[in-house]
């Protein structure tokens, strides 16, 4: 038997909440229907003035949380604790003991995310179009999904195109940072999360943006008109190329962190004087200062004037290494 309180309907729901608030409501058993009147379980013998009752309520089955209490306890410290949620899809990466556990794990995380339709297995990243080699390990359908990220919707599949969910507080500082009529240029595009978020949060002019893989082109095309956007120009093709034909831009992305130091010239010759180029680039954490500066030094060397406005670290890439920002302003 439980001890309930017996509360006209009208109330049920204000009483429920401020009991939950003062942790006095049962939450093992459901809150039961007896006419007019709500029975509310409590966990005290009454509250305040309202009638109070012994009733059998039916026990509510608890839901499991953690995945990892799914699983064998032998193998629970070795288990991943971040995963990359993608809409309805999880992606994670797992240590080559864990691999003949492959199946299992992906059904724990299945069963403790009802939101998650499918979970992938990722390989790591290939080729220079940055894709992820992806395995279904639980779940069905393919890895193309809608997901939102600060007001925008983004159609991605990260079988196909690089997208990480990792960097929507950096896109937005970027969308916060953008003035009124600015021409900007986004060289490595991909579906066009920066280039999203900066039209949904701010009033640029135009802009730009480029990617190199057909299938990233036509994803941005989708989320161009998904999102009702008018002021961005999708273009296929080596942004090295393509940067060259454009109007001299305000604001510049970056965002090939691998490889944007070998593009930083051909930035800068099209950033007009007070335009920032934001290059993203993966740097040794005990060097990243040096690196900086470094980068700095050989810009300017090339008759290409600059300095350094910020430097943030934005996300752990190896033990070692992390993924930084890099805020260049023109001079």
């Amino acid at each position: 038997m439980t001890r309930c309180i017996r509360v006209p309907k009208s109330e049920g729901n204000t009483i429920r909440i401020k009991l939950n608030e003062i942790g006095l409501l049962n939450l093992n058993v459901k809150i039961c229907v007896d006419r007019d009147m709500l029975l509310i379980p409590i966990l005290s013998e009454s509250y305040m003035d309202y009638e109070v009752c012994d009733k059998e309520l039916e026990v509510l089955a608890r839901r499991e949380t953690d995945y990892r209490n799914l699983l064998p306890k032998e193998i629970r410290n070795l288990l991943p604790n971040s995963f990359d949620n993608i809409g309805d899809i999880m992606i994670l990466k797992l240590t080559d003991e864990l691999l003949s556990m492959k199946y299992d794990i992906g059904n724990a995380l299945l069963k403790v995310n009802s939101s998650t339709r499918a979970v992938f297995l990722d390989h790591g990243v290939r080729g220079e179009l940055r894709i992820r080699d992806l395995e279904l390990i639980a779940g069905t359908g393919t890895s193309e999904t809608r997901h939102r990220e600060s007001g925008v919707i983004i159609v991605t599949d990260p079988a196909k195109v690089y997208y990480t969910p990792r960097l929507a507080t950096e896109r937005g500082r970027i969308a916060s940072m953008v003035k009124d009529g600015e021409i900007i240029i986004d060289m490595f595009a991909g579906v066009a999360p920066f280039s999203l978020t900066i039209c949904k949060h701010a009033n640029p002019k135009k802009i730009y943006a480029i990617d190199l893989n057909h299938d990233a082109v036509e994803y941005m095309k989708k989320n161009i008109k998904l999102n009702h956007i008018t002021d961005i120009v999708p273009m296929e093709g080596d942004a090295k190329d393509i940067i060259k034909n454009l109007p001299m831009a305000d604001r510049i992305i970056m965002n090939l962190p691998q490889m944007s130091q070998d593009f930083l010239f051909d930035a800068l010759l099209k950033t007009k004087t007070g335009g920032i180029v934001h290059m993203y680039k993966i740097i040794d954490r005990h060097e990243s200062q040096l690196t900086a500066d470094n980068i700095i030094t050989n810009a300017c060397a090339e008759d290409l004037n600059c300095k350094l406005l910020e430097m943030k670290e934005l996300k752990t890439y190896s033990p070692s290494a992390s993924m930084y920002v890099l805020d260049i302003v023109k001079k």
